[in-house]
């Protein structure tokens, strides 16, 4: 399994690029860590929320291109500075 679809044991770094498995894969930066949760903010900005560790991975390749491909398209939009 490449490195990058291994499941995030320790905190990764801040804007590392993670998909919440019991929130719909829903991928979001990392922002950091409140008690035992993360702290995951959607990529084309939004409030964070908050996911447990164990149901965190790092983002594949095509999650991650897929994720800065609408962050580009809505800042060409206006919608994000």
């Amino acid at each position: 399994m490449p490195v990058e679809e291994q499941s995030t044991p320790h905190e990764p770094a801040t804007g590392t690029l993670l998909v919440d498995t019991g929130c719909g894969d829903r991928v979001g930066e990392f922002r950091g860590a409140v008690g035992p949760y993360w702290l995951l903010r959607p990529v084309r900005g939004g409030k964070e929320w908050e996911a447990p560790p164990e149901r965190v991975r790092v983002a594949n390749f095509r999650e991650r291109i897929d994720a800065l491909n609408s962050l580009r398209n809505a800042r060409s939009r206006g919608e994000v500075l």
